[in-house]
């Protein structure tokens, strides 16, 4: 691998945060914290009063976590309790214990209930206060949009023109590609699957087949349709795909996905 190309790997991988498993040991699913942390940033954009800033996902600490049930991605995170931390602005014009409280929960019921996470706690911290904003609909608007970015910013952004590069849209490569064209088409034909992503300097599917003893292991990462559920979206692509890979595979499968983009 050139050394450029290495470098542009390694950028992309800082911003996409923590590979975080979504479910439980047997689901075989991971999300990125960047498509978590912008999630859980539209959820703390509906709290009134509140600006978020700075937010992370990572292992709940002294908690312990299991062995997944399938080989994980490269440097993804076992299963197992995870905490969030943000940091938040909140108004003057309302009790701060009462703005924790509705940001907490907001935050924790965006990650257990609609990503599919599996959130111990939300430890949070008050970094300034503001002024009430004005209630009109431009301010409001203005306000939300402000969360929303100071969300995306709380990773480590990639240098200009890397998103594009790794997260292209990629259908799938047919029957001729061999094994991995047939699961990318089998991939993007599940409802949810809003396209296949190549992230990690790598293609968006992988298969690995084992002689000692024969397996196969596939990994294949893609972005959520917005108004599907992450979770129940990677459970489906791993059934798929299991069956799909399975047709002349010698030995037993296993699947691992990758959510790299969710809308919810």
């Amino acid at each position: 691998m050139r050394t450029d190309t290495w470098t542009q790997a390694v950028r992309n991988q800082l911003a996409l945060g923590r590979l975080l498993p979504l479910g439980g040991p047997e689901d075989g699913a991971w999300i990125t914290e960047q498509a978590a942390v912008r999630a859980l940033g539209h959820a703390a954009a509906e709290v009134p009063g509140v600006r978020l800033g700075a937010l992370r996902v990572g292992p709940a600490p002294l908690e312990p976590a299991s062995q997944p049930a399938v080989p994980p991605p490269a440097s993804a995170l076992s299963p197992g309790p995870l905490r969030i931390e943000a940091a938040f602005t909140a108004s003057l014009g309302q009790p701060l214990p009462e703005a924790a409280d509705q940001l907490r929960s907001a935050l924790l019921h965006t990650a257990s209930e609609r990503l599919g996470l599996a959130t111990a706690t939300a430890d949070l911290r008050i970094s300034d206060l503001h002024e009430s904003p004005d209630e009109s609909p431009r301010a409001e608007e203005g306000a939300r949009a402000d969360v929303s970015r100071a969300a995306t910013r709380a990773m480590r952004p990639a240098p200009e023109g890397a998103a594009a590069r790794g997260s292209r849209p990629v259908t799938g490569t047919g029957p001729g590609q061999g094994p991995a064209g047939e699961i990318a088409d089998v991939a993007t034909g599940v409802p949810g699957v809003a396209r296949l992503t190549a992230v990690l300097g790598s293609r968006p599917v992988r298969v690995d087949d084992h002689v000692d003893p024969p397996r196969r292991h596939v990994e294949i990462h893609f972005a959520v349709a917005s108004g599907h559920h992450p979770l129940h979206v990677a459970r489906a692509v791993r059934k798929a795909v299991a069956a799909a890979a399975a047709g002349d595979a010698t030995g037993p499968v296993t699947v691992a996905v990758l959510i790299t983009e969710t809308w919810v």
